[in-house]
């Protein structure tokens, strides 16, 4: 059951973030692309942004007993379409240790969307439901990119042992 006392959500958040991070800065070390290895330092450094906004926010909940507005942009995710290039595609293998942590890493991210969506929808706090909303959008950011490059993959197996139908 969710959590939704604000103080429990922020804890609930900061720890959802934390875990995150040191995933992606654990593959970040552990894979041997170069190009996948920047992919998962940036999402590291992405996760540190908010788990900073949510530390900030849970102090202020703390000493001034509501919400603060923090500064939230669009959402300054460098994990875009564009790291979809060939040189990524040929670096990973779908069998591969970078496979693996691609799907392990959707299904945190799938996680923290459902968290954040479920912690939006239990207050009635404008600022809390702006700032979970955020949250959840800016996680599904990466689950989108995540999913994407998980089907670049599973499809460029898929070519490479001709799963595909002859017509």
């Amino acid at each position: 059951m969710l959590q939704v006392e604000p103080l429990g959500i922020l804890k609930g958040a900061i720890l959802l973030e934390r875990q995150g991070k040191s995933f992606y800065e654990f593959a970040s070390h552990h894979t041997e692309s170069k190009v996948v290895g920047e992919i998962f330092r940036t999402l590291a450094i992405e996760e540190e942004s908010h788990i900073a906004i949510l530390e900030k926010e849970y102090s202020n909940l703390q000493r001034e007993g509501k919400f603060t507005p923090p500064k939230m942009d669009k959402g300054s995710s460098v994990v875009t379409k564009a790291v979809l290039t060939k040189e990524v595609r040929k670096e990973i293998s779908a069998a591969g240790y970078e496979a693996a942590a691609i799907s392990a890493a959707m299904a945190m991210e799938e996680k923290a969307v459902k968290f954040y969506a479920e912690s939006a929808a239990s207050t009635d706090d404008p600022v809390a439901k702006r700032l979970y909303r955020w949250l959840a959008d800016w996680e599904k950011s990466h689950l989108v990119f995540l999913s994407e490059l998980d089907e670049e993959l599973r499809e460029s197996i898929w070519y490479d042992n001709k799963f595909w139908p002859i017509y």
